[in-house]
């Protein structure tokens, strides 16, 4: 079984890695030599200065989404300490690099070994996060189109009348999330239907789900749903003065402001969640939104790459750091308490 869970993983690795390398072909096929050179232009002209501010509101990402996560482990009478709840979610988001969904597990995992958290119990905290998450980040893309109904509908259109790479990719997109709604919806009749069966796999389910129950009740035993709030918003703050850091890496794309940088974060997450990490994605992405503010289709491309392989390199280099400094961390966070 093991080997099978191995095997499965791996094929899901190299299937999304496939994507993303077909992504980017198809993309740089459509280049002229005249981009490409713009490309290499811009790579050899980046002030990495700008990426240690970068660095810096990536780590406090972590440090809220950890802040918020504890506040609704506190609700079911557990108080995890504040350092395992940063390890953890640093260790989510690098196990999420190679599997999809794996770091949501992971965490829970690690708070089971050294919290003596139940794994339904705070995994249903986990889902209950995401559900959050998601309704910020529609209020997000909403708010962009409404403060920017033009370019957003100018950069569906365009994206969309396209006969070339960009326009399949863009309607590759489109159907991805078709399927993701059809799936959901499929799945949801499914466990309706088979509500009644007896089965250790309904029963890990049902757990599941009951544990998502509990979870959304915490929201509404929150001793300060106010500060939770804050955490919420804090953290997609944070998400977006990472990339808008990024900006004046470049020289070309210095001049991009908030607008820009809003409507990044709106479109460009969406690369995220449709491929782990969006490698591959959201480099397109981001040259189709930022040649929507004046910046060329190959310097946005450039720039795309650049806040993704930013954004990696702090969730690469915090989940190292945290797998392995959990164990000593505990270790001797247990002698002292065994000392006294």
């Amino acid at each position: 079984m093991k080997n099978k869970s191995i095997i499965k993983d791996a094929f899901k690795f190299c299937f999304f890695i496939g994507i993303a390398v077909l992504l980017v072909f198809l993309f740089l096929r459509q280049l002229t030599d005249n981009e490409i050179d713009e490309i290499k232009e811009a790579f050899s002209n980046i002030n990495y200065l700008w990426l240690l501010p970068a660095i810096i509101f990536g780590v406090v990402s972590h440090i809220l989404r950890a802040l918020r996560w504890r506040m609704l482990l506190t609700p079911l009478d557990y108080k995890p300490k504040m350092w395992n709840m940063i390890f953890s979610v640093s260790v989510a988001y690098f196990a999420n690099l190679a599997v999809p969904r794996l770091g949501e597990v992971a965490r829970c995992g690690i708070l089971r070994k050294y919290e003596k958290i139940p794994f339904t119990k705070s995994f249903g905290t986990v889902i209950t996060e995401r559900v959050v998450d998601m309704l910020v980040f529609l209020l997000i893309f909403v708010i962009n189109i409404l403060v920017q109904s033009e370019l957003a509908v100018k950069c569906l259109t365009d994206i969309t009348s396209q006969s070339d790479s960009a326009g399949l990719i863009a309607k590759v997109i489109f159907v991805a999330l078709a399927a993701v709604v059809v799936v959901f919806v499929f799945a949801l009749i499914l466990y309706m239907k088979k509500k009644k069966v007896k089965s250790k796999f309904f029963n890990i389910i049902v757990e599941m789900i009951n544990g998502f129950s509990d979870g959304i009740k915490t929201l509404f035993r929150l001793k300060s749903p106010i500060t939770f709030i804050f955490y919420s918003v804090m953290i997609w703050i944070a998400y977006l003065y990472m990339s808008k850091m990024v900006f004046y890496c470049l020289p070309q794309t210095s001049i991009l402001g908030y607008d820009a940088a809003f409507s990044g974060l709106a479109f460009c997450t969406i690369g995220t969640i449709l491929i782990p990490g969006g490698i591959g994605l959201y480099p397109i992405l981001a040259a189709a939104i930022y040649s929507l503010y004046g910046i060329s289709s190959a310097t946005g491309f450039a720039l795309g790459w650049l806040i993704w392989t930013n954004q990696t390199i702090v969730i690469i280099i915090a989940g190292i750091f945290s797998l392995i400094v959990l164990p000593l961390y505990n270790k001797t966070s247990n002698d002292r308490v065994a000392t006294k």
